[in-house]
């Protein structure tokens, strides 16, 4: 399986309160360069979002996020999402994800975190809260001492901080919601969700373009 680090460096992470706008905006930011969309399970409306963006959306890569229980994973996956995001792990979930065929990132916020993954053979991973977790300085703390490690952080990071995540050895990508607020996805203002989008996907590390 691909890795969910390897899809784009930056990946959106999207909260739909109505799944009708779940498909033109997965146009609208595949247009901008951002494939790879993380929808979040966080409103009644996610799987048919999902289900949507993968039935209408060939280019984009739908994911689901914040998934948390084994029967999650499935509806998920029956639902069309080609990678899972999880914000902690347990061994059942973790088990769920393994056998679900598609890529996964379970969440990790420590070291003990890290290491009990590395040692289950995991290891690419969500590092979330990443600001309110340590942000770059943690990540950066964690490379010299477990190197297999990679992570997507997620969790407080916009334009201005993502680069500096990007920069780090052990970073493969960076999830946010920056290209996507909320009055730009309530008034339907798609070229402008685009342009953010295409502005995110020229971020690499030092801030310069790809």
């Amino acid at each position: 399986m691909i890795s969910v680090l390897d899809l784009s460096p930056v990946v959106p992470v999207v909260v739909l309160p109505d799944a009708s706008v779940a498909v033109p905006l997965a146009r609208a930011l595949v247009a901008g360069g951002l494939p790879a969309i993380e929808v979040t399970l966080r409103t009644p409306a996610a799987l048919d979002a999902i289900r949507a963006i993968a039935d209408e959306v060939p280019r984009a890569v739908v994911g689901a996020g914040t998934v948390i229980t084994p029967e999650q994973v499935d509806a998920c996956v029956a639902a069309g999402a080609r990678f899972l995001v999880s914000p902690g792990w347990t061994q059942a979930l973790l088990d769920a994800m393994r056998g679900s065929g598609v890529p996964f990132l379970p969440g990790v916020s420590t070291a003990s975190e890290v290491v009990a993954l590395l040692e289950r053979g995991v290891r690419d991973m969500k590092f979330f809260p990443a600001r309110a977790a340590g942000g770059t300085e943690y990540l950066r703390s964690l490379a010299g001492p477990l190197p297999q490690a990679r992570f997507c952080p997620t969790g407080g990071i916009g334009p201005a901080t993502a680069p500096e995540y990007l920069a780090l050895p052990n970073v493969g990508c960076v999830g946010g919601s920056w290209m996507v607020p909320a009055d730009a996805v309530a008034e339907r203002d798609w070229a402008r969700i685009e342009a953010l989008a295409r502005a995110a996907a020229g971020l690499s590390a030092g801030g310069t373009c790809r």
